[in-house]
């Protein structure tokens, strides 16, 4: 891709490296992908983008929410996530599309939600990214910013201490999404997942 800056870079060499073994890794997530999916209230016929979809593992639980009438769209910015994804099968439950998220080709307005796991600790411009998500979301459409498991059991697992400045800390992500364009509805930060919602702001 032209123009991709050394954080595009750092995160596809990042996810290019545990793409083969990812789901491996994580097998017991998908009671917690689905119930993150339900909390988007999705209807038959809904449209929806999993925004950095990884191995699709919401693709399956989203395609069950939005039924056979509906469209599910699983986009990554790296292409051995997808690969994997295919591999799983998970091409069966939505379209996967090679893209980044800070230029997203869909029209403006054109879904009705956007399902983001993991995905805002790897985003280069959080503000002007979620701005991006924004544009392509319709009035009264829902974002949910998700994560199986909660700050404080993430950092445990990966060594490391939460600090202030932490993104996904409710005051931080309220601030943040309000200057992208979101209003955030809900914010839940349990051992047992990380779960904000939003709608885009009138």
């Amino acid at each position: 891709m032209r123009g991709m800056s050394d954080d595009h870079t750092h995160v596809q060499d990042f996810f290019t490296a545990r793409a083969a073994d990812w789901d491996h890794r994580f097998p017991d997530d998908g009671p917690a992908y689905a119930a993150a999916v339900a909390a988007l209230g999705l209807r038959k016929g809904d449209r929806v983008l999993d925004a950095g979809c990884g191995t699709g593992r919401a693709l399956p639980p989203l395609r069950a929410a939005v039924g056979p009438t509906g469209v599910v769209v699983g986009a990554d910015l790296t292409a051995a996530m997808l690969r994997a994804a295919a591999r799983a099968g998970r091409d069966r439950d939505g379209t996967l599309l090679l893209t980044d998220v800070a230029a997203l080709p869909l029209r403006s307005s054109s879904l009705d939600a956007v399902f983001a796991a993991g995905l805002i600790a790897h985003l280069p411009d959080p503000a002007g990214n979620l701005r991006e998500i924004a544009r392509v979301v319709r009035p009264g459409g829902v974002l949910a910013l998700f994560h199986p498991i909660g700050r404080a059991a993430l950092a445990a697992r990966q060594d490391r201490t939460i600090t202030p400045d932490d993104l996904r800390a409710e005051p931080n992500l309220r601030s943040l999404l309000t200057r992208s364009g979101w209003r955030m509805t809900s914010y839940t930060d349990e051992d047992t997942r990380f779960l904000a919602l939003a709608v885009p702001a009138d």
